[in-house]
């Protein structure tokens, strides 16, 4: 079932995520839920945040990175098949330069932004199956680990960027939380007015 996501200004996307077990309600019809989200929005992740849900998972699947001529076959190559789900997840160290990349997000759309991130991170996460997990991960794929990661601990992508940045886009953002933006995914706007 395709959910809406939440948009810019809901209070959930600013929750600190907690973690869940493996008799969290309705888990595998939840996850399986959220990949039909993220694929119908065109997204290359998603966090529970962004479907109302304070808890910390989240989905990844860069496929649609395997596209983009920019990138060298190898990097290509892993791209397509990097899909995981990341339950209770702990990023344990974050390593190398940082580069900026263009990012966007499901609950902010229309906005993308140049952000700051180091190159290599090691994760610690349990799978759908509540297996455990210690990984090194780097490149693009490292990059939206850590885009998720920011979401199940209440941080946006627009937190990271330039305060000048951040006053140039504000009146998007306002827009954003009132419904005035035109996804083309279902979404839920915290500041829309029901009548």
């Amino acid at each position: 079932m395709i959910l809406p996501i939440i948009a810019y200004g809901d209070p959930v996307l600013r929750k600190v995520g907690v973690n869940i077990d493996k008799d969290y309600p309705n888990l595998t019809e939840l996850i399986e839920n959220m990949k039909e989200t993220m694929v119908n929005a065109r997204g290359i992740g998603l966090a529970a945040p962004q479907i109302g849900k304070a808890i910390r998972l989240f989905i990844v699947d860069t496929s649609p990175f395997e596209k983009d001529e920019d990138l060298d076959e190898k990097e290509r190559e892993f791209l397509s098949t990097f899909k995981k789900v990341f339950i209770n997840a702990k990023i344990v160290k974050e390593e190398g330069d940082e580069w900026a990349f263009n990012e966007g997000c499901l609950s902010i759309p229309d906005i993308n932004e140049d952000v700051f991130r180091q190159e290599k991170i090691t994760i610690e996460y349990l799978d759908e199956n509540f297996e455990p997990h210690t990984e090194v991960i780097d490149g693009l794929a490292a990059r939206v680990v850590q885009h998720e990661y920011d979401h199940i601990e209440g941080i946006l992508f627009t937190d990271k960027i330039s305060s000048l940045k951040k006053r140039l886009i504000k009146k998007k953002l306002e827009n954003i939380s009132k419904g005035k933006v035109n996804a083309e995914y279902r979404m839920k706007f915290p500041l829309l007015k029901r009548k």
